[in-house]
């Protein structure tokens, strides 16, 4: 709080600890009323007495409550205690070595206000017409595959690209670590900001990219060279490998995939365990799940009418997130279980490895 500027200078019924859990509280118990929240919140101090005379303040107070508190110190919460957990004794979370990691966005709806749509905008209507029926909040994560934690995520307003957000992302990476990415983001600029961490990369390529093959290897990858926009000349490329392959048996039309890779080495990181790899990029959209649907409520818009509101809803649905999947890898740890909710590909540490 007071690195944040919310230290108090007397006692308040809603002190700012109180507010913080508060505020986490609405996000747990989604989409519970306020003093239904607030009731949760204290029923167990009332029983061991431990209230004395407080009482449940009026919605107005936590109304106002909230908005003194702002969304700085949720923000500065997450960033202090999102980090990776998963360890080479958690299934799914390592791979040759490299912990896994994805970046990928998603959306949030939120409450139709002025200010709202003046901070944050709407997206176009797919019906035609020239609005869609809330402003919207662009969020970028980085997510640890095996574990479904977040270490890091930016927010902005829709019109904010997510390949300008998730660019943000790479402050949070470095050497040991191997990032999973949609088509979307191959881009030279955003690949060089990952890669100069020390991450290695594994994205999918565009349907259009053209990859000449600059070198065949052994595993049936080759070498080739990607390109910045702003570089028509072609004289500080990138090299990366490409893998290609189909995917059969799902039901559907067979699909093609590229892939590309900052792992050169055919012999020890082989093309078709990469490609396989891949689908847990897949992850990161189960956990988009797990927040937006099963923790906030499916088709829940948030209901904070100014954008601070908004931003402090945002991260605390984050914390409660990383709360709930931080028992739940412990939990996990202590039957040998895969915290992701998969059978376990191989036997489990001592539950005090994790």
């Amino acid at each position: 709080m007071a690195a944040c500027g919310r230290a108090e200078q007397r006692k308040r019924l809603l002190p700012a600890r109180l507010v913080v859990y508060f505020v986490l509280g609405l996000a747990l118990f989604s989409p519970a009323p306020y003093l239904d929240v607030m009731r949760h919140l204290v029923e167990g101090l009332r029983g061991l007495g431990l209230l004395g005379t407080w009482h449940v303040p009026a919605k107005s107070s936590l109304f106002r409550a909230r908005q003194r508190l702002g969304p700085e110190p949720l923000r500065v919460l997450f960033t202090t205690t999102a980090k990776p957990m998963g360890t080479e004794a958690t299934p799914g979370s390592f791979w040759r070595g490299l912990r896994l990691l994805a970046v990928d966005g998603t959306c949030w709806d939120v409450a139709d206000s002025p200010a709202n749509e003046a901070a944050f905008a709407r997206p176009g209507n797919s019906r035609g017409s020239d609005k869609s029926s809330f402003p919207q909040v662009r969020m970028a994560c980085l997510v640890e595959v095996g574990t479904h934690l977040v270490p890091d995520a930016e927010l902005a307003g829709c019109r904010t690209g997510e390949v300008t957000l998730v660019g943000r992302l790479p402050r949070s990476c470095g050497p040991g670590q191997l990032v999973l990415a949609d088509r979307e983001f191959l881009g030279v600029p955003l690949w060089r900001s990952f890669t100069s961490t020390g991450a290695q990369l594994l994205w999918r390529v565009p349907a259009n990219r053209i990859l000449p093959v600059d070198r065949q290897l052994r595993d049936g990858s080759w070498l080739s060279r990607i390109h910045a926009h702003t570089d028509p000349a072609h004289t500080d490329p990138v090299t990366v490998r490409v893998m290609a392959y189909q995917l059969d048996g799902t039901g559907h039309a067979v699909e093609g995939y590229r892939l590309v890779t900052s792992l050169l080495d055919a012999r020890r990181y082989p093309a078709r365990q990469l490609a396989a790899l891949y689908q847990e990029r897949w992850e990161a959209e189960t956990v988009f799940a797990e927040i937006k649907t099963h923790q906030r409520g499916a088709h829940v818009v948030l209901s904070s009418k100014t954008p601070d509101g908004v931003l402090q809803q945002i991260w605390a649905h984050l914390l409660v997130h990383r709360a709930l999947r931080e028992l739940m890898v412990r939990t996990a740890a202590t039957r040998c279980l895969d915290p992701d909710g998969s059978p376990s590909p191989r036997p489990c540490a001592p539950p005090d490895a994790v």
